[in-house]
């Protein structure tokens, strides 16, 4: 379950960001989750509420926003939002694709106080 080394390293961030801003507490965490990326939105929540407790981010809210496949065709240049890894262009059906946005996880925003 790499979800646990994910949130251990999101809650360094989290201490790192805070101190950086002179906070002493994190309200708020959001993140981004590719759909590509391999990461199980459920096991992430379990895994941030498990470990957050006794750090900056004990009462923090976590949000998780899933990204759909973000697609640019090769063959007619469009770019296009996919729910489901279908690996066509919805526009012209063209294979050859370049992946732009949904295999990675970001740190979008903390609310600190």
């Amino acid at each position: 379950m790499h979800e646990y080394s994910i949130v251990q390293s999101l809650l360094d961030s989290c201490e790192d960001n805070a101190r950086e801003n002179n906070s002493t507490k994190v309200l708020k965490v959001v993140v981004k989750i590719g759909v590509m990326s391999g990461v199980e939105p459920s096991l992430l929540q379990t895994a941030f509420d498990t470990f957050k407790e006794k750090t900056i981010c004990e009462e923090a809210e976590f949000v998780i926003n899933m990204q759909d496949i973000v697609i640019q065709c090769n063959n007619c240049q469009k770019e296009s939002t996919i729910g489901k890894m279908d690996y066509c262009c919805p526009v012209c059906k063209g294979v050859d694709i370049k992946i732009i946005d949904g295999e990675d996880m970001y740190l979008m925003q903390l609310e600190l106080n």
